[in-house]
């Protein structure tokens, strides 16, 4: 799997940061979820997931910045240079 960088909301390429895969989904990178009870709130956990926080700015700003560009076909390597919000 190959994945394309998609935007950061953090300085210096630090993680909260999205993905996009070349098998059409979207990879999450953040704080691994350890509160207790947000974690009693999860459905439906598989063995080897795991829940990520990332705050809600983060996906609202890439869903526009998807929405309004077309797809790209290529997936380059993670050293490109991050994208952060304001």
């Amino acid at each position: 799997m190959r994945m394309r960088f998609l935007g950061s909301t953090s300085e210096a390429g630090a993680c909260p940061t999205l993905y996009e895969t070349d098998r059409g989904t979207i990879v999450i990178q953040g704080l691994e979820l350890t509160d207790k009870e947000a974690l009693a709130d999860l459905r439906d956990v598989l063995d080897g997931e795991t829940a990520v926080e990332v705050p809600r700015e983060l996906i609202t700003e890439i869903a526009r910045r998807v929405l309004s560009d077309t797809p790209a076909t290529a997936f380059p390597s993670s050293d490109e240079t991050p994208f952060a919000t304001d």
